[in-house]
């Protein structure tokens, strides 16, 4: 019953704020591709020096570059976490068709207010690394020892209760709103934003060890947390992934060793 009624909600979007909202994430993707750094910049930065690179680079480590990160990683949120909160949203739409007072917009804005707060603490992250040595100036990093527990802490929160939990309420979109149906709109986007961190944050913090910028990376990890939150396919995929990013994590400790 609740597998026919999210597929018939997806199957009903429509509408100006539809249209604007993938219109939205279609400019968040562009905008990604338009900032990314190819492979080849890449390359020669680990060839002549970071500090030849930072002087060509726009996303330096200082005050206007921390700006820059700042919007990368805004930009990439919300790239990578609206498609991710799709089912919530249709079937909050579709709720909406018989209820008063409510407003899709003030939804989507409470759920990326979450998201962006989240990107301001990543940036402030991504530029206190940049300053330790640990990341370059492209947002890869340059220390094993991170890489490594940066996935064991990814692979171990796969396992945790705070997970599973996160997860049954993206799983369960229309029990998630019934519940909270009476805070309104805006705090029902900031509970789902919550909500949809709480699955998320340590998968995003991969981006350090997959290379911030680097789409290939995006959108694996975009399909995989899309996918994760599907009620029968999620299930068989969170722990198996648990096991493979602990895995990854104690081979790259145990070699760099």
């Amino acid at each position: 019953m609740l597998k026919a009624r999210l597929t018939e909600s997806i199957r009903q979007m429509s509408g100006l704020h539809w249209l604007l909202l993938f219109g939205g994430i279609l400019l968040a993707w562009a905008a990604l591709f338009a900032m990314s750094v190819p492979e080849n910049l890449r390359d020669a930065g680990a060839l002549y020096g970071a500090e030849f690179w930072v002087s060509l680079c726009s996303m330096t480590p200082d005050a206007a570059g921390a700006g820059k990160m700042a919007l990368m990683w805004v930009l990439m949120s919300a790239a990578m976490m609206a498609p991710t909160a799709l089912p919530a949203f249709a079937t909050y739409d579709d709720l909406s068709q018989s209820a008063e007072g409510t407003r899709f917009g003030d939804l989507v804005l409470g759920y990326l207010m979450v998201w962006i707060g989240f990107s301001l603490l990543a940036a402030a992250l991504q530029l206190a690394l940049v300053h330790a040595g640990m990341v370059s100036v492209f947002g890869d990093s340059r220390s094993s020892l991170l890489s490594a527990v940066l996935l064991l802490i990814a692979g171990v929160y796969q396992f945790t209760p705070l997970k599973d939990s996160c997860l049954s309420k993206c799983r369960r979109p229309l029990v998630f709103f019934m519940q909270h149906w009476e805070e309104g709109p805006l705090r029902n986007g900031l509970r789902l934003g919550a909500v949809c961190l709480g699955c998320c944050w340590a998968l995003m913090l991969l981006a350090f060890v997959g290379g911030v910028m680097n789409l290939v990376f995006m959108g694996l990890a975009t399909v995989f947390m899309v996918l994760e939150k599907l009620p029968e396919i999620g299930r068989w995929l969170t722990r198996p992934m648990g096991v493979v990013l602990c895995a990854s994590g104690l081979w790259l400790l145990v070699t760099s060793v």
